[in-house]
């Protein structure tokens, strides 16, 4: 009789156990949640910090970073391969047009400012100004060595070296291209008319034999740092990470001015942005922040934006995709913003247009 119900209490005792485990396994999936982010890389560093911090208080909830470039963030965004696309540049009309022919409605909003800095690689010189001039000619290739005189002369006190100036650039379809491209075009007739602006461009020095691409911010970063008498943009979080040398670029008051957060925040503070609603996001203009006046700004600032789908028949986002999609966006507009959680390189959205990406957050369907 002892032994029947020892046999029985061990009986029920597994049984219990089992049903406790299979009750955690069910929990545990369904709130497990695996979330993707493709594309720009202009934000990499804040979006990557964001995704550190969040999941320290949501394990539930994996997000997985994935580069690639504003262009290839649009596109896996409209074949549906990404949860949350990534893109500098606000999406064009047509592309725009293509989203909403999946029958959803797209929703972009901006996240972050940043900026495009010049860096240079010329062992034993670290300070470096350049004039607006000077910028769009060695860009374009007119300017072919260190030394020349439009240089030297708003850098006597530096020894510049007679040595041919190799130009980096992007490979791959990029909003720090197009960011970039857009302000050489609003401060030279020369450059809008003979490159013009765009996520790709075709660079002259090429052509020229002093032409360098590489794949993401990273790529141009690591060509740069290997050759010497070489000049790149990129964003200011990869210069402050891989410590390279930056240019003091003309703005539009005629100062010198380094990217730092004061004069990034000074560019933001001195024009009125206008951003349109989620579901018009192709209305908005990139060169509402570049060539800001002010004494202090530094003029190569931008927005960077993120795309999600408003899922209005639940095909793109399953409910709890779409619910953790929500929660973390909310956090990346409210305490996302905060300093403790800002990554170096970047400053916070203006309070009015973290209230349009919250706007359009509450749209999501679950």
């Amino acid at each position: 009789m002892k032994k029947k119900c020892y046999v029985g209490i061990g009986i029920a005792t597994i049984c219990i156990v089992l049903i406790i485990a299979e009750l955690h396994i069910y929990i545990g999936n369904e709130k497990s949640v695996i979330l993707r982010t493709t594309g720009a890389t202009f934000p990499q560093y804040q979006i990557q910090k964001w995704i550190k911090v969040y999941q320290q208080s949501h394990p539930e909830v994996k997000i997985e970073y994935e580069g690639g470039g504003s262009g290839y963030g649009q596109e896996t965004f409209l074949q549906g391969l990404t949860h949350i696309g990534r893109t500098d540049p606000p999406v064009k009309e047509d592309t725009w047009n293509k989203f909403l022919n999946t029958g959803d409605q797209p929703l972009q909003f901006p996240v972050i400012v940043g900026a495009v800095v010049v860096a240079f690689n010329l062992p034993g010189i670290n300070e470096l100004k350049l004039s607006s001039e000077a910028l769009v000619d060695i860009f374009i290739g007119d300017i072919e060595y260190w030394d020349d005189r439009s240089i030297k002369s708003l850098n006597p006190e530096v020894n510049l070296p007679h040595e041919k100036i190799i130009v980096i650039h992007r490979s791959d379809a990029s909003g720090t291209t197009a960011i970039f491209t857009t302000y050489l075009s609003l401060i030279s007739e020369k450059w809008a008319n003979k490159i013009g602006a765009g996520k790709t461009v075709n660079w002259p020095v090429d052509n020229m034999g002093r032409g360098l691409a590489g794949k993401g911010n990273s790529g141009v970063v690591a060509i740069l740092k290997q050759k010497e008498g070489s000049i790149c943009y990129t964003e200011l979080s990869f210069a402050i990470e891989e410590n390279l040398s930056v240019a003091a670029i003309q703005n539009k008051n005629g100062r010198f001015v380094k990217p730092t957060t004061e004069t990034i925040q000074s560019a933001v503070s001195r024009v009125s942005s206008y951003i349109p609603s989620p579901t018009e996001g192709y209305k908005e203009d990139i060169k509402q922040l570049l060539n800001a006046p002010g004494d202090n700004s530094y003029p190569i600032v931008a927005f960077t934006h993120l795309l999600v789908w408003q899922n209005k028949d639940r095909k793109h986002y399953s409910p709890e995709e779409a619910k953790a999609i929500k929660d973390f966006l909310a956090w990346i507009l409210t305490d996302g913003q905060k300093e403790e959680n800002i990554a170096p390189g970047y400053v916070p959205l203006p309070p009015d247009v973290a209230q349009i990406g919250l706007n359009a957050v509450k749209m999501i369907r679950i």
